[in-house]
């Protein structure tokens, strides 16, 4: 994987040393789930081509898939134009993203709007 050293100097940890990491299918562009990265975890996904995130309530590393078998191959690493949140695009195999076994972490829809602008 090529990384603009420029670019990733660019990623703005909050105070907590956390970034926040929006995962999205390569292929349609689904957001398949929401975690956080640190330095570490950010510099581990670049390096093997692998999410890695930091586990806030545990407070320790994960790689995606590494005991369901839903692994993540990452296609691009984008950060936001201020700086405070990722953008990574990948390749999700096996049944999902999501623990719960669906595919995305956003499954239960909470409202739906008519798509046309309209607000009736």
């Amino acid at each position: 994987m090529t990384v603009d050293t420029d670019v990733a100097e660019q990623v703005r940890f909050g105070p907590d040393g956390l970034v926040v990491a929006v995962v999205q299918d390569h292929r349609d562009g689904t957001v398949l789930m929401v975690a956080y990265m640190n330095e570490e975890a950010l510099a581990r996904t670049l390096a093997t081509g692998r999410t890695w995130f930091w586990s806030r309530s545990r407070q320790e590393f994960w790689q995606k898939g590494e005991t369901s078998g839903d692994r993540q191959f990452v296609r691009s690493v984008a950060v936001d134009c201020d700086g405070d949140a990722l953008l990574v695009s990948v390749d999700q195999h096996g049944r999902g993203a999501c623990h719960t076994g669906e595919r995305t972490c956003f499954y239960r829809i909470v409202s739906s709007g008519h798509g046309d602008g309209s607000t009736e």
